[in-house]
C-alpha cells in the first residue's frame, strides 16, 4: 500500500446440500477464559477462546462471550469478513454480550488459525461448519433453546459472513434472524455480470485469499481456468451459483436485514435488491438499508448499522416488540461537503416499503445518431470507472458522491448519447434502463453502460459511485436489439445538469475481448429513468449557528482582538527534525467507546536515517495501530508523531514521503510487472517523471520478469513487485508490514537483500513481522512492544547480546507450577518454559549464582546455565511469554 494513493483492504464475502446429520463439536486443547472489565458501569465480559474439531481434521478457531448475570439468553454467531478472521468482530461480540447476547465468533476456513481450504461458503464445509456451531450453542447453559437441540440464534457478517448467514438460513431450520451487510446473493452475477468477468475484483479476492493454492481445487482450477481465457464458462458460473445464498432462496424464510453499500463494484445494490425479492416472497420480513460505503470505500456508518442490527435483534430474537427497529427501507445521501472537517454530509431518506429499483420510472429524452465504435486491440488502453485495490476510504466512490468523482474514456472507444437540460432536478433511485442496437465486426460485443451527470458548462462530468455495468451480445453480427440494464444508484441530478448515456468498448476493472473488433451502436429509446417518489428525505434541521451566531459573535471578536493568533490545523514543523525520518513521543490510541483501555500507551522512539528497524510484538502489542496513525489513517488521542519534522494528521503532505506496503497488492493477472506498476503511479495523479521507476526497479530485482504476466509470477516475485510499487517515488520512509508471508527461505533472503538495498542509499524502512531470525539478519534496530506499551528499543545486537537474560538447561521439562515460582523469585524479571528448559530474565541486582541456588532449592534439574543469543529467546523474555 503506497500511503499517495489509498488502498482497498479487499473484502469479499462468501451451495450443494448441507450434510443431513452434523457430527458433533469437539473442543480441542487450548481453550482459555478472558474476562474483558469495562470501567464504568457496564457488566464484564467474559470471553473463552476454543479450538473446535470439524471433519476432516479441520479446527476452527473461535470466542465465545457472554456478560451479565446467569440465566439463558439468545445467541448470536458473528461472521467475519474475506481475508479477515474472528478477531475482526471482537469489539461488537463484546457490545452484544452486554447488551444481554451469548456471542460466538469464529475464523472461517483458511484465515486466521483456522485450518482447511477456502470453499467460498461451501455448503458442505463452511456453511455445515455453522451447523455445527449452532449444535454447540445448544449445549451452552446460558443460551435459551426453543427446544432441545434448537437454540434461538441469529447470524450477523459482513461481504463473505454476509453471504454465509444468508446461507445458513437457507439450510438451517434453527437459525432464527439474520443481518447479512455488503454482501452478494448470487456470487456468479457478481463476478461474472452479464457474462463478463470481472478481472480486477476477482484478482484482489484470489490475492487476499492468500493465492489460488488456499482455495478448494475445484475453485482454483476454475479462477486459472477463466482468468486465463477471460470468458466466463457454464462450469465457472455452476461452481459459483451453487455457493451462492441464491441456490437455497426459497429456503431463507427468517426476519432479515440487508445492508448493502452504495459506493460497492463488486456487491452493488443490485445483489441485495435480488435478496429482498425473494426472502420477502418467502414470506419473512425484510427490510433494506442503504449505506453511503462499500467495498469501493466511503463511510460504511459502522456505529449506526451496529445500532440498527441489535435492534433486529432485540425484535426477533429477544422477543421485545417495541422495538424500534427502522424503516422497511432507507437510504443515506450525501449533500455536500462539511467545511469543518471535509467530510460529506450524510443524510437519511426512508419508505414504508421498499420500493425495489424500478419504481415510477420517468423518460428522459437523448440524442446522438449510430456511432462508430472500436475495441482496441489487446483491449488496452482501457476505459478507467472504479479501481479495486485502490478505492479504500475516501476512495475514488466517495469522491464522485461528493462530485468529485474521476472517470476515464478514450475517444473512439465509446458512443454517447446526451439529454437536454434538465428543467428541474431529477432524483434517481434505482437502475437506468436505455434500448440500443449494436452491430460487431466480430460477431459478439462485449460493452460497458454507464450514466453520467454533466454539468452546465457541458464539461465536468460525475459518474455516480464509480459504478458501470458490463454486457456481453452475442450473434451481432447482423445487428441485435439490446436493453441495457444500468447500475442502481441513489443519485441527485441538479437542474440544469444533463444526463450522458456511456457505451465503451473497455473497462479497466473486467476482461474485454482481446481480438480487436468495430461496433456500431444506435439508441432505440429514451433513457428510463426510476425516481421512487415514496422515498422522502429527513428534514435537515436548521444549522446550530443560526441560533448560537448572534450571540456569539461579539465574544468570538473579543477573543480575536485579545489573541491575534492564526489558528492552524496541525503544530508547525520543527526545523530541529527536518533530517531525522520519525520521532514517536507519548503516543497513545484508546480503544473506542473505552476511556481507560489503550491499544497503544505512553509509546516514544526515535528512527534515524539508513535503519532498518524491526517492529515486534506478540498479538495485540498494538503494533498495527502504531502503523496506521504512522500512516496517517487513524488519529492518535495522545501524544504525537513526527515524520522529518511534520506533524502526522490523515492527509498531511509528508505523507507524501512515506511509501507502505501493508496488505499485499492485487494485480491485474494479464498485465505484466511492469505495466501494473504504471498503472498504479498514474492511478496516483503524479508526475510519470516522479515515479522513479528504474531505481525502484533495480533495487526490487525483478530482473527480465518485467516484461512477463503477473499471472506467471511466483509468490516471492509478486511480494518483491508489491515493494517495488510501494518504493515507487523512492518515498524517504518505507514501511513493510510482513513482508516475507508466503515466502520460502531462498525468497525470504531476496527480501531481505531487498531491504537491506533501500536502506543503504540512506532511506529508512520500518519493518514489522513475526520471523525473528529473518528480523536478526535484516534489521539494525528494534522496538519491542507488549500490551500497547514500549518494552525495549535499541540495536539489535544489544538487545540480543543482554546481559541479563539467562538460559537455564534443564535435565527434564518444567512443570508450569515450577515456572510460576521461578519467577516470583527476588530478582527474577520473568521466567518463560522452552523446549530444553527456561529462559530467565533478571532484574537489577539479580546474578546468575543466586538464581542456581533457588532453582536448586525448588528441585529444578539444572544442567546448564549461560546467556542466551538468539533474538527469538530476548524477545521471548522481553514480552514475559504473552506471545
Amino acid at each position: 500500500m503506497d500511503l499517495r494513493s489509498a488502498r482497498l483492504r479487499g473484502l469479499l464475502r462468501g451451495p450443494r446440500r448441507l450434510m443431513a446429520a452434523a457430527a458433533a463439536v469437539v473442543v480441542l486443547a487450548g481453550a482459555g477464559t478472558w474476562t474483558a472489565a469495562a470501567s464504568g458501569g457496564p457488566p464484564p465480559v467474559h470471553r473463552a477462546d476454543r479450538m473446535m474439531a470439524m471433519p476432516g481434521g479441520v479446527r476452527l478457531d473461535t470466542s465465545y462471550f457472554t456478560a451479565g448475570p446467569a440465566g439463558r439468553r439468545p445467541a448470536v454467531l458473528l461472521a467475519h469478513g474475506f481475508g479477515g478472521s474472528k478477531d475482526d468482530m471482537r469489539q461488537q461480540a463484546e457490545d452484544l454480550a452486554r447488551d444481554g447476547y451469548a456471542v460466538l465468533t469464529w475464523s472461517a476456513r483458511g484465515f486466521g488459525r483456522s485450518t482447511g481450504k477456502i470453499g467460498l461458503n461451501d455448503p458442505e464445509h463452511e456453511v455445515a461448519d455453522v451447523s455445527r456451531l449452532v449444535d454447540w450453542l445448544a449445549r451452552q447453559p446460558q443460551v435459551r433453546l426453543d427446544k432441545p437441540g434448537d437454540p434461538r440464534v441469529g447470524v450477523a457478517g459482513g461481504s463473505y459472513g454476509g453471504a454465509v448467514s444468508l446461507l445458513a438460513a437457507g439450510h438451517d431450520h434453527r437459525v432464527d434472524a439474520i443481518a447479512p451487510a455488503l454482501t452478494y446473493w448470487n456470487l456468479a452475477d457478481a463476478l461474472f455480470p452479464n457474462g463478463v468477468y470481472k478481472k480486477l475484483w476477482a484478482g484482489v479476492f484470489f490475492g487476499e485469499g492468500g493465492g489460488c493454492a488456499r482455495f478448494e481445487p475445484e475453485l482454483c482450477r476454475m479462477y486459472e481456468r477463466v482468468a486465463t481465457s477471460g470468458t466466463p464458462d457454464a462450469a465457472a458460473r455452476a461452481l459459483l451459483q451453487e455457493r451462492s445464498p441464491s441456490a437455497v432462496g426459497s429456503r431463507v424464510k427468517v426476519p432479515t436485514l440487508l445492508v448493502q453499500g452504495q459506493t460497492d463494484s463488486l456487491f452493488p445494490l443490485g445483489q441485495a435488491d435480488a435478496a429482498a425479492r425473494a426472502i420477502k416472497a418467502a414470506g419473512a420480513p425484510v427490510d433494506v438499508d442503504w449505506i453511503a460505503g462499500g467495498h469501493d470505500g466511503g463511510d460504511l456508518e459502522t456505529g449506526r448499522v451496529q445500532h440498527r442490527v441489535r435492534a433486529w435483534f432485540d425484535r426477533y430474537l429477544k422477543g421485545d416488540k417495541g422495538t424500534d427497529t427502522g424503516p422497511a427501507f432507507r437510504i443515506t445521501r450525501t449533500g455536500g461537503v462539511d467545511s469543518t472537517d471535509g467530510t460529506a454530509r450524510l443524510r437519511g431518506a426512508s419508505a414504508d416499503a421498499y420500493p425495489g429499483l424500478r419504481a415510477d420510472r420517468h423518460d428522459v429524452a437523448l440524442t446522438g445518431g449510430t456511432q462508430h465504435i472500436a475495441n482496441p486491440a489487446g483491449a488496452s488502453p482501457p476505459a478507467v470507472s472504479a479501481l479495486p485495490g485502490l478505492g479504500g476510504s475516501g476512495g475514488l466512490g466517495q469522491l464522485s458522491a461528493l462530485g468529485l468523482g474521476t472517470a476515464l474514456d478514450f475517444p473512439g472507444q465509446y458512443a454517447r448519447f446526451d439529454s437536454a437540460p434538465l428543467t428541474r432536478t431529477l432524483q434517481i433511485t434505482g437502475t437506468p434502463t436505455a434500448r440500443v442496437h449494436v452491430t460487431s465486426s466480430s460477431g459478439d460485443a462485449v460493452l460497458f453502460g454507464k450514466v453520467y451527470d454533466v454539468g452546465p458548462d457541458g464539461k465536468r462530468q460525475v459518474l455516480p459511485a464509480q459504478l458501470v455495468t458490463p454486457f456481453r451480445v452475442t450473434g451481432a453480427r447482423s445487428g441485435k436489439d439490446v436493453t441495457v440494464t444500468l447500475p442502481a444508484i441513489d443519485h441527485e441530478v441538479q437542474k440544469g445538469h444533463r444526463l450522458r448515456l456511456v457505451l465503451a468498448a473497455t473497462d479497466l476493472g473486467y476482461a474485454s475481448p482481446a481480438a480487436p473488433a468495430e461496433y456500431t451502436v444506435t439508441l432505440r429509446s429514451a433513457l428510463s429513468v426510476p425516481t421512487a417518489p415514496a422515498v422522502t428525505t429527513a428534514a435537515a434541521p436548521l444549522p446550530a449557528w443560526v441560533w448560537w451566531l448572534p450571540l456569539a459573535g461579539a465574544g468570538a471578536a473579543a477573543v480575536l482582538l485579545l489573541t491575534a493568533r492564526r489558528r492552524t490545523t496541525a503544530p508547525a514543523p520543527d526545523p530541529a527534525l527536518a533530517d531525522v525520518p520519525l520521532v514517536i513521543e507519548g503516543l497513545g490510541k484508546r480503544y473506542a467507546r473505552s476511556a481507560e483501555r489503550y491499544a497503544v500507551r505512553e509509546l516514544s522512539f526515535r528512527v534515524e536515517r539508513g535503519q532498518v528497524l524491526g517492529l515486534l510484538g506478540p498479538n495485540g502489542a498494538g503494533k498495527t495501530t502504531t502503523l496506521r496513525m504512522l500512516m496517517g489513517l487513524i488519529t492518535p488521542d495522545e501524544g504525537g508523531i513526527r515524520v522529518f519534522g511534520h506533524a502526522i494528521r490523515p492527509g498531511a503532505p509528508v505523507l507524501s514521503r512515506v511509501g507502505a506496503f501493508v496488505e499485499g497488492a492485487g494485480f491485474l493477472p494479464h498485465l505484466s510487472g511492469r505495466e501494473n506498476l504504471e498503472l498504479y503511479w498514474r492511478a496516483t495523479g503524479r508526475p510519470a517523471e516522479d515515479a522513479h521507476l528504474a531505481e525502484a526497479l533495480e533495487i526490487a530485482g525483478l530482473g527480465d520478469a518485467l516484461a512477463r504476466a503477473v499471472r506467471t509470477y511466483s509468490q516471492g516475485m509478486r511480494q518483491r513487485l508489491a515493494i517495488a510499487q510501494a518504493m515507487l517515488g523512492l518515498p524517504d520512509l518505507l514501511i513493510l508490514d510482513e513482508p516475507t508471508n508466503g515466502l520460502d527461505p531462498p525468497q525470504i533472503r531476496e527480501m531481505r537483500e531487498v531491504m537491506i538495498r533501500y536502506a543503504a542509499a540512506g532511506r529508512t524502512v520500518i519493518v514489522s513481522s513475526h520471523l525473528l531470525s529473518e528480523v536478526e539478519q535484516s534489521c539494525t534496530h528494534l522496538v519491542v512492544m507488549d500490551r500497547g506499551r514500549l518494552v525495549q528499543a535499541g540495536p539489535v545486537r544489544d538487545i540480543v547480546g543482554s546481559g541479563d537474560t539467562l538460559l537455564v538447561g534443564t535435565a527434564g521439562p518444567v512443570e508450569e507450577p515450577v515456572v510460576e515460582k521461578v519467577a516470583a523469585l527476588t530478582g527474577v524479571a520473568s521466567a518463560v518454559r522452552t523446549d530444553d528448559g527456561l529462559l530467565v530474565r533478571l532484574e537489577a541486582g539479580g546474578t546468575a549464582e543466586r538464581l542456581v541456588a533457588e532453582l536448586v532449592r525448588l528441585s529444578v534439574p539444572v544442567a546448564s546455565v549461560g546467556p542466551h543469543r538468539r533474538l527469538e529467546d530476548a524477545f521471548l523474555t522481553l514480552i514475559g511469554g504473552s506471545a
